[in-house]
């Protein structure tokens, strides 16, 4: 069965916009979503970079979506403080929250001041973060010393069930190599062929759980338009490893991306729209069929009015029908806060009369 997510991309939308958007996402249908986890973005016309971690416990709080995250341990985030991350949120909310990780790239990493390790030796620091998050999650106390360091380290809040710790890989020898220790792969959009592979290596290696795939798509009232949001919020973002990974800085993004033009975007932001399967002017993604989840990315200036139309975008959505849940409320932000829509609240004054 393949279910349909909502990507929430915080260096696009402020927290509290973008937590808006997740309650709009459920209300449209969505049946999961999953939020990056990067300390800059690719672009200055992106614009924001929430911490991820803050937002999640709102968002699993606000809506009953399962929730992932992409999160990269070793560099940025000591093994252990992630594991209490991890944890927490899976004892707050039993079987809602998994992670992928993954070896992470240097324009989040540089921030600690430490040099960029060869891909290889990232690798085996993820593999050492995964043991030591798994051992932690599992109850043990843990001492390494090795690419990480730990030392007699407890977690003393722990879930009663194992989240799912899963494997990020784009290539196709990561992905064999995330057989030995994921709960499942998660993979962003590339050509139907590349992507099968990368499902066959996986699952030949021995590698269990769900497929996950992430998809961009930019939606708009007409083409044109939809491709002119994918080249001014994406083109910084389509270049291929290892580029992706070592680039440093929002300036450096820049620089390489200065001369892309709109048709490696397009790529980038899926297949020209098929007959029947969305919106005229929209851009869609094909998945593999064998994926089990999906999660789509957003073009910044469709952030308020996009998910009203899930339905005609999202195979899954269309016919949806939910039973009202009262704690699922429009919200609006303001001035920072969360707040009931005015309309819902009247309807609740008359409600109360009656």
């Amino acid at each position: 069965m393949t279910l349909y997510g909502f990507h929430a991309s915080h260096e696009q939308i402020t927290p509290g916009n973008l937590l808006a958007a997740a309650v709009r996402a459920e209300r449209a249908g969505f049946d999961a979503a999953m939020s990056s986890d990067h300390f800059s973005p690719w672009s200055e016309r992106q614009g924001e970079s929430g911490f991820a971690w803050s937002w999640l416990g709102a968002a699993l709080q606000a809506t009953r979506l399962p929730f992932g995250v992409v999160t990269a341990p070793g560099q940025r985030y000591h093994p252990a403080i992630l594991a209490q991350a991890i944890g927490t949120l899976a004892a707050m909310y039993p079987g809602r929250f998994w992670a992928a990780l993954g070896t992470g790239e240097y324009s989040n990493e540089h921030i600690t001041g430490d040099g960029w390790p060869r891909k290889e030796v990232r690798n085996a620091r993820l593999r050492e973060c995964v043991d030591v998050i798994r051992a932690l999650l599992a109850g043990a106390e843990v001492t390494h010393d090795g690419l990480v360091t730990v030392d007699r380290a407890k977690l003393w809040s722990r879930p009663a069930r194992m989240p799912a710790l899963v494997g990020a890989a784009v290539g196709i020898e990561t992905a064999r190599w995330c057989a030995e220790w994921a709960d499942g792969l998660i993979t962003v959009g590339a050509p139907h062929d590349h992507l099968r592979r990368m499902v066959d290596a996986y699952r030949e290696a021995g590698g269990r759980g769900p497929l996950r795939l992430q998809v961009h798509v930019s939606y708009a009232a007409d083409e044109e338009e939809a491709l002119r949001i994918a080249h001014d919020q994406w083109r910084t973002n389509v270049f291929a490893p290892p580029v992706c990974w070592d680039l440093e800085l929002v300036e450096h993004f820049e620089e390489a991306a200065k001369h892309v033009p709109r048709r490696p975007c397009t790529a980038s932001c899926g297949s020209p729209r098929t007959r029947g399967s969305t919106r005229p002017g929209s851009r869609s993604t094909r998945t593999s069929a064998s994926s089990r989840s999906s999660c789509t990315t957003w073009g910044r200036s469709r952030t308020s009015s996009w998910t009203s139309s899930a339905a005609r975008c999202c195979p899954s959505c269309a016919g949806v029908r939910r039973e009202a849940q009262p704690h699922r409320r429009p919200v609006v932000e303001e001035r920072g806060r969360l707040l009931p829509r005015r309309g819902d609240l009247l309807r609740r004054q008359r409600r109360r009369l009656r």
